[in-house]
């Protein structure tokens, strides 16, 4: 095997998508990934770091185009810029075959499954009904420059002026707002909801560093304290969003997925899960503002959701308040250990994109034994390396279902059903 020292010069066919954004091709037996390619294309390409035995390498000289190549829209898009988006140089139809690809991928060699069970429970994805401008939060670092966002691999910030997949009220702020050079504000997230004033969220070391305030612009304005405490400067501490046909508040601090049109597949994919006739009980895991603890409790389930963000747990009650759901605040690992987790008929899981921890694995798969687990996967590595888990712990996987919330990236949420014999 031929060692490719740094700053090498290579030409490479790739040959499929990694999970990550970056095409991956072989030179020499070795593994090398180059960002913003495409399966199929050859490139001249120059390596710039070797970890392990995989290589990574920049792209110089496009050989050979992929069909499914597009020119990208945006002004920040491309090596040594913006990697909020990684995909903009390919086609959206494209980009939703590439990403059920890799889920399928990952789920194989990470997950242990057989292409015979993906084959009977992979659905085809649901694609996203806008490809731009779909986001309604988004978080950016505040630099003496400007807002930015990081590049590709995180070294640098680079000051967006422009956001083409933000909606055109954010686009709106983010054009408009500045903040002095020796503001001590950390970072700062723009939201908006269905209806009303978009927000800001500006995350601070302490209450002191409030920076002061001239807007010519109309939105509410809320801090963030370390403690994770909201603290209103103007307008309201919270946004509205509707989701089929109810409202849901979603105070500053709080998560919510920020393509709104793709929340209702979510919520209907988990309820297909379910598969609830009324009167069952469902343990709802990292609860968020309630959504899916609403959606089953409308069909007729009792329902115990788990939150233990502050804000988003007062949000839950809230939003829960005229349905049979008890929203419990505190850490997954601590409710699993407890009464809390006592024979449910169903558990629905919706963590964050490092997946469940080990500890609430166990408790889930020895202890608490639902009969259905609905899992709510923001990361295809994490799902297949839970999903392995799971299986080891008896269940077996019934359906899968890719739903895009993320054009323009490599970003894909699923909704996966596990059931026990």
């Amino acid at each position: 095997m031929t060692q490719h020292p740094s700053h090498d010069t290579i030409t490479i066919e790739l040959a499929a998508m990694a999970n990550g954004g970056r095409a991956l091709g072989r030179v020499d037996g070795q593994v090398v990934f180059v960002p913003y390619t495409i399966p199929g294309e050859r490139v001249e390409a120059r390596i710039v770091e070797s970890r392990g035995r995989a290589l990574f390498a920049e792209g110089i000289t496009l050989l050979e185009a992929s069909a499914d190549r597009v020119y990208p829209e945006c002004p920040h898009f491309g090596p040594g810029r913006c990697g909020r988006c990684q995909w903009q140089h390919i086609h959206y139809d494209a980009q939703l075959l590439l990403k059920q690809d890799v889920l399928a991928d990952q789920l194989m060699r990470i997950g242990g499954l057989d292409e015979t069970i993906l084959e009977r429970t992979l659905k085809p994805i649901i694609r996203s009904p806008s490809a731009w401008q779909y986001a309604n939060s988004l978080s950016f670092t505040i630099t003496p420059d400007g807002l930015a966002l990081p590049s590709l691999d995180n070294d640098r910030q680079v000051v967006i002026e422009t956001c083409l997949i933000l909606h055109p009220d954010l686009q709106d702020v983010l054009s408009k707002v500045q903040f002095e050079p020796d503001a001590k504000v950390e970072r700062v997230r723009l939201m908006r909801g269905t209806e009303g004033a978009p927000m800001m969220v500006l995350s601070v070391i302490d209450e002191a560093d409030a920076p002061e305030l001239e807007l010519d612009f109309t939105a509410s304005v809320n801090l963030i304290l370390p403690d994770l405490t909201p603290v209103n400067l103007i307008g309201d501490l919270h946004v509205t969003v509707m989701v089929n046909g109810r409202p849901y508040r979603v105070t500053a601090g709080s998560a919510i997925r920020a393509n709104y049109d793709q929340i209702g597949a979510l919520i209907g994919a988990a309820e297909a899960g379910l598969a609830l006739q009324g009167g069952e009980s469902v343990l709802d895991l990292y609860a968020g503002v309630g959504l899916f603890a609403a959606s089953a409790a409308m069909l007729g389930a009792q329902v115990t959701a788990v939150e233990s963000y502050p804000s988003a747990a007062a949000d839950a009650v809230e939003n829960t308040a005229d349905l049979p759901v008890t929203v419990i605040h505190d850490t997954v690992e601590n409710a699993l250990q407890s009464s809390t987790a006592s024979t449910p008929d169903a558990v629905i899981v919706d963590p964050p994109s490092d997946g469940l921890s080990l500890a609430a694995m166990d408790a889930l798969g020895q202890q608490v034994r639902p009969r259905r687990i609905v899992y709510v996967s923001s990361d295809a590595a994490t799902l297949g390396r839970d999903i392995k888990r799971l299986v080891r712990h008896g269940y077996s996987v019934e359906n899968i279902q890719p739903i895009d919330l993320s054009p323009q990236t490599y970003y894909l949420d699923s909704v996966v059903t596990l059931t026990r014999a």
